[in-house]
Formats: C-alpha cells, structure tokens, sequence
C-alpha cells in the first residue's frame, strides 16, 4: 500500500473510532513529516535552537493533543500539521525578539551601541503578520503560503495535499507573494 493511502486509511479507521489506529498514524507520517521541517529548518539563521525533529514532535503533540481529533484526509492532516509548524517557529521567533528586546531586563543606556535583529526573523514575523491578514481574505490561498512558506513544501507537493492541480497552485503561489509583497511593502 502506498503512503498516501495508508495514511488516509489510518484517519478514516481514526474517525471511525478505532483507537489503535492512532498509535499507527505517527510512524505512517513521521519521515514526511521531519523531512518537511528539516527542509523549513534549513532555511533558519545560523545557530538555531530549534531543530527538526524537536519541530515535528511539538507539531505532533499540537495537532494530536486535543480532544478527539479529526481530520477529513491526508490533506487535512498535514495542512494541520504545517499551521501547527508555522505557530511554533513564529512563538519561537517572537521569544527570541523579546529576549533581544530586554527580556523583561532594566534599560541601559546604549547609544553608541548598534544593535542590529537578523533578518531572517524579522521577515518571519513580517510574513506572519501579512499572512494574518491574506488570510481574513483569501484562506485556500494563504494555507498555500504556509504549506510552502512555512513548512517547505514545493508546489507540487503543496497542490498534492490541498487536492487542487498544480498549474491552480502556481497560479495561487504568484498571486500570492504579489499580494503579501506589496502588503509587507506598506510603511
């Protein structure tokens, strides 16, 4: 049986109220899931805290930690799993700002001092803050961003677990970098 089957056959069995079929769902997803965040990760500023397989398993206990979880298909799954991937890096980058910022620390006089944030944590939270509101707008189009963006999907793959064609999804992909582009553009 192929992956994509056997996953889906799983959360079928899950939604039907077999309750050992849940301890299979994890190793049936764990190696598509890690490689997803090991391709996210590899895209993080040098020195990163935060590893792969530590992403999955907070992703894993976010998406499964609830009561009774459930979802449609694969699709729903894993679109579940790259929110709960993109939370974790946006919480982790915004406590990495915060510390930055003083961490709760008295204020000290550093006038002669530059500090300078690394961009790539700023544009994170840039992102986020766009894909909030893209999202209010056009959701189908901004779980696409996360899936790519955040979760390191290529279109393909991304067409793959939201069911649409993969021409929809680069035709969704460049409308929506043009649209969060000129959004992060406002001052």
């Amino acid at each position: 049986m192929e992956p994509a089957s056997e996953v889906t056959r799983i959360l079928n069995a899950i939604e039907q109220g077999e309750a050992r079929t849940a301890a299979d769902l994890l190793p049936a997803v764990y190696q598509e899931l890690r490689h997803l965040a090991a391709s996210k990760m590899s895209h993080e500023a040098p020195g990163q805290t935060l590893q792969p397989t530590s992403l999955v398993h907070e992703a894993w206990l976010r998406v499964t930690g609830g009561e009774n979880p459930k979802w449609a298909n694969r699709a729903h799954f894993f679109a579940a799993a790259a929110e709960a991937m993109r939370r974790i890096l946006i919480e982790n980058a915004r406590r990495k700002r915060s510390l930055r910022h003083g961490g709760g620390k008295q204020k000290r006089d550093v006038q002669e001092m530059e500090i300078a944030v690394p961009a790539q944590e700023e544009e994170l939270l840039a992102v986020h803050e766009a894909l909030e509101l893209f999202a209010a707008q056009d959701p189908r189009k901004a779980e696409l961003v996360k899936l790519r963006y955040f979760v390191g999907l290529t279109l393909e793959e991304a067409a793959q677990v939201m069911g649409v064609s993969v021409p929809m999804a680069k035709r969704w992909w460049t409308y929506s970098r043009a649209w969060l582009r000129a959004e992060m553009a406002r001052p």
